[in-house]
């Protein structure tokens, strides 16, 4: 079984966002792999684990994103490819034409993703790859079932559960529940430093910068006011509507 991890680099969610000259400041901020390609990373050693096959976690992404891809390979990726070139755009058309350009051309029977991206909330890539590689997918998986050619997966359908069978090759992308990821043992961090690690650009890929021209801009980052202190209602049950329903219409102005 081949397997393929789509990955992306983000902020630890712990990290404070800091706006300076009109976009995120990335000094001194701890990156991590985006927790919801965890998932995809832990179900992909899974599944090697009982279907036999190897491992490759790819990502499109600046030069550090090298440290993420290392801590796949520490958790039981076989291989990784960095695809790192100054002339990607940034959005989502970009980053999975990026990814097509180099999965068209490997043999796959699964690839995996996270849901979506904690540090801008898309979930666009995975599932523009799919069309762009003509596969199906399921979105939102808590649980994988693989059976020759087949696969059976369970999926979050906004607090209810689906299942869909579909045929392979397919891409599926990852829910929290679907397992719980394993962190990387001390001898998985020193395979890790021996394992497969290839870097790619546009060029090797036959892309020019024009094919990878980003379709959407940000017109604005801001952060959202700042939090203010809550007032205590008092009195009886009647007195404390009429006081919020006159704070709602004259202080929040919501009403």
């Amino acid at each position: 079984m081949n397997v393929y991890v789509i990955m992306k680099q983000t902020f630890d969610t712990e990290e404070k966002i800091v706006l300076q000259n009109g976009n995120i400041s990335d000094d001194g901020v701890k990156f991590v792999i985006n927790p919801y390609d965890e998932y995809a990373v832990e179900e992909a050693i899974r599944i090697k684990e009982q279907h036999g096959g190897s491992i490759v976690a790819v990502s499109v992404g600046p030069e550090r994103t090298a440290e993420a891809l290392r801590t796949a390979l520490a958790m039981g990726a076989d291989e990784a490819v960095l695809i790192a070139d100054e002339r990607i755009g940034t959005d989502e058309y970009a980053v999975s034409k990026v990814l097509a350009a180099y999965l068209g051309k490997q043999s796959f029977d699964v690839i995996l993703g996270g849901n979506f991206s904690i540090d801008n909330g898309s979930g666009q890539v995975a599932v523009r790859l799919a069309h762009l590689l003509n596969i199906p997918h399921v979105s939102s998986i808590t649980r994988l079932t693989l059976n020759g050619d087949r696969a059976e997966a369970q999926r979050d359908a906004e607090g209810d559960t689906e299942t869909v069978e579909i045929s392979l090759p397919a891409l599926f992308t990852a829910q929290q529940g679907l397992n719980e990821p394993r962190y990387p043992s001390l001898p998985g961090i020193m395979k890790a430093k021996k394992k497969p690690f290839q870097q790619l650009g546009l060029d090797d890929l036959g892309l020019s910068e024009a094919d990878v021209a980003p379709k959407t801009a940000r017109e604005s980052l801001s952060l959202p006011p700042a939090r203010q202190a809550g007032q205590l209602i008092k009195g009886a049950p009647q007195e404390q509507a009429a006081q919020l329903v006159q704070l709602l219409r004259n202080e929040a102005k919501v009403i």
